[in-house]
């Protein structure tokens, strides 16, 4: 799940092509729209089979928004999502549950995602029950069988979800996620909400999960160091737009956008031991900046900067940047 364990190059598994979402800004009484907040502002990128993509930015640049709209948890306003070369946009609600089964998501709160009324066996064993038709002792045998994956023991399973550590709590939100047998997951963030050292146990389960399932994932997280153990690849997000993408190790041992830079000199997990916040604030997103939308924080910015909106494109095998300033090897 690192880039020194890449799995071959294949046809990807997962494909968004210019996705965008925007969000409405309601006022006054009858709640008219006032304003539109582009969250996601033409998104592209490849997830190959068997491979976990990082997504890294900031609070508030998009990248939870960019998770749900993959598994079509909400529309997106324009652009185009394929699984498996299928266009999940053109599904209809009967074919996209279909689908469904082979895309799953992991949310940060491990409380909130578990229903408070269901103990651990009716959770898992009614997405069992309905994705796989099995019902009586072969639907028990599997949830048993999922919990001893994520290392819950299978007699604690007539337990209601507020008697368990927030571990284990997110544990079995990992063995519910894995109970339809999916292709593809979503991690929103599925360790920051644990202490430090309840983190790596999961982070080491979902490593482990991986090298014996062989599954798919976007990993979503503002943590540099977790996404550098976790990822293959990078992608890295500003105000709702992709950045840099690489390979994990390259893009975290020479970052080529000036904002991947700031991120890693603002982090633990930065160069050099030396932390250095990232200068100024976050831009409006109802409003953002002319130009390149980091220039107003950027040390390398010039004139043009402010006048030109750089696209991703490629200037290194295997990397990208959306930056005038970076040449192309």
């Amino acid at each position: 799940m690192n880039a020194a364990t890449a799995p071959p190059k294949s046809a990807p598994l997962v494909r968004a092509v210019d996705l965008r979402k925007s969000f409405p800004v309601r006022n006054g009484v009858f709640g008219r729209v006032s304003a539109w907040i582009p969250a996601v502002a033409g998104v592209t990128f490849d997830i190959a089979r068997g491979e976990t993509l990082g997504l890294v930015g900031e609070s508030g640049c998009g990248k939870t928004t960019v998770g749900r709209l993959l598994l079509r948890l909400i529309p997106p306003t324009s652009g185009r999502i394929e699984f498996d070369g299928t266009d999940l946009l053109e599904l209809d609600r009967t074919a996209l549950r279909r689908m469904r089964r082979r895309m799953q998501i992991v949310f940060q709160d491990p409380y909130t995602a578990l229903n408070p009324r269901l103990t651990v066996r009716s959770a898992i064993g009614e997405a069992v029950r309905l994705h796989h038709d099995v019902s009586g002792k072969g639907a028990g045998e599997r949830v048993d069988e999922l919990l001893g994956m994520v290392g819950i023991a299978p007699s604690l399973a007539g337990r209601y979800p507020h008697e368990f550590s927030g571990g284990q709590r997110q544990r079995i939100g990992i063995a519910r996620s894995l109970a339809v047998s999916p292709e593809f997951l979503v991690y929103d963030e599925p360790a920051s909400a644990l202490d430090v050292s309840v983190q790596a146990q999961i982070l080491n389960l979902l490593l482990d999960l991986h090298a014996r399932l062989g599954l798919t994932a976007l990993f979503i997280s503002h943590d540099l160091g977790v996404v550098r153990l976790m990822s293959d690849r990078v992608a890295v997000m500003y105000l709702g737009r992709i950045v840099e993408t690489g390979e994990a190790d390259a893009v975290f041992h020479d970052p080529l956008h000036p904002y991947t830079r700031a991120l890693l000199a603002a982090s633990p997990a930065g160069r050099g031991g030396v932390r250095r916040a990232l200068a100024g604030e976050d831009p409006d997103a109802a409003s953002p900046p002319p130009g390149c939308p980091f220039h107003p924080r950027c040390p390398d910015a010039v004139a043009e900067c402010a006048g030109v909106l750089p696209p991703l494109e490629e200037k290194r095998p295997g990397r990208a940047a959306a930056c005038i300033r970076v040449p192309r090897a």
